[in-house]
């Protein structure tokens, strides 16, 4: 489609999920401008795609940009105290791993005995983590691809939307709906701002080249620490995260657009009992976690939910959880997953079955 009408476009949902967002914070609704942009930009998605120009796909260097900027934010935070604490986080990661196995093999049951998925669909389609990944090999195995991406794309959706509001519930107060909070390191001012945005580039462009897990974030987040551990801590301003927030957002409401509606309510319940599961199975994993070594309960609860890196990555920054820990653990659950979905995917291939 031509330049322009791509940033007029763009602009255009950005300009929506900001609206949505704002909406949300007026609402007292926790991660508002995560939450209102998804919902506002989604609805437009589901309602009226034909608004929307033919091909529009919303712009990826966009989203990059700023999931590198999250990256930035959250490499700054890794301190020469968290580096110590590694060594302390072995029980906690290793129940990463004890998450992924049983997720998976719940999420397989339900899909298979509850929505009558074909093996193959049912096991990619309740893989924890890697929507991309399991879309991949899903699809190399035979998988229903339409269902497999519903069931994926809402997995992701439902964690985002289910965390915060859980744990606003919890407290009584909306979570990560307050503006201003202090993430900790010095903000880089206005004029350091290039600088920022170089770091956070050249840091995704070396993440993409180490073809690392969530290069975007992940690039980013290292080249940031390494910055933190010299001495010299560079992170963006606290409202460039809410534009980042804005952003995100649109581009997963957008994901929306050419869904099967009749398709979309049925994996939502489907979803709703996979993601419900995966919750209480990461609670329970967390309180034992937590009694064992003493670590922050909704520090563990969000390290162990289901949803992206980027977007979990969202939440624990403004829940004040911990990002860096998060994040470290979601890569782990990610790659498990992912080996998991590999072993599986080469068994299918060896047998030339659809059958697990």
């Amino acid at each position: 489609m031509p330049p322009v009408s791509l940033v007029v476009t763009t602009a255009a949902m950005c300009l929506v999920g900001a609206f949505g967002g704002a909406l949300a914070a007026l609402l007292g609704l926790p991660l508002p401008w995560l939450l209102g942009s998804i919902a506002a930009v989604a609805l437009i998605a589901i309602l009226a795609p034909r608004r929307l120009p033919e091909g529009y796909a919303f712009p990826q260097g966009l989203r990059i940009l700023f999931i590198a900027l999250i990256g930035m934010l959250i490499g700054a935070q890794v301190t020469p105290d968290l580096i110590r604490s590694v060594p302390h986080m072995a029980l906690s990661m290793a129940g990463v791993v004890v998450f992924v196995l049983l997720a998976q093999a719940a999420n397989y049951m339900i899909f298979r005995r509850l929505g009558r998925f074909d093996a193959p669909t049912a096991w990619f389609a309740g893989a924890p983590g890697g929507l991309v990944e399991s879309i991949t090999m899903g699809e190399a195995a035979g998988a229903e691809i339409p269902v497999l991406v519903t069931q994926q794309f809402l997995r992701i959706i439902l964690v985002i939307g289910l965390v915060p509001l859980a744990l606003s519930v919890w407290h009584g107060t909306a979570m990560g709906s307050a503006s201003g909070l202090d993430f900790g390191p010095e903000r880089a001012a206005l004029g350091g701002l290039p600088l920022v945005l170089a770091v956070a580039i050249i840091g995704a462009l070396i993440g993409r080249a180490l073809h690392l897990p969530a290069w975007q974030l992940t690039g980013a987040l290292l080249a940031s620490a390494v910055l933190s551990l010299l001495g010299h801590p560079l992170a963006p301003p606290g409202w460039l995260v809410d534009v980042a927030m804005v952003v995100v957002g649109a581009g997963l409401g957008l994901r929306f657009t050419g869904f099967n509606r009749r398709l979309l309510l049925r994996g939502l319940w489907l979803s709703a009992a996979s993601v419900s599961a995966m919750l209480m199975l990461g609670a329970g994993l967390a309180a034992l976690v937590q009694r064992a070594t003493g670590q922050d309960f909704e520090m563990l609860l969000i390290a162990y939910a289901p949803g992206g890196i980027n977007e979990m990555a969202l939440i624990a920054l403004w829940l004040e959880a911990s990002p860096a820990t998060v994040t470290l653990h979601h890569i782990l659950r990610l790659v498990v997953t992912i080996l998991g979905m590999g072993v599986v995917a080469r068994r299918l291939a060896r047998r030339g079955t659809t059958t697990l």
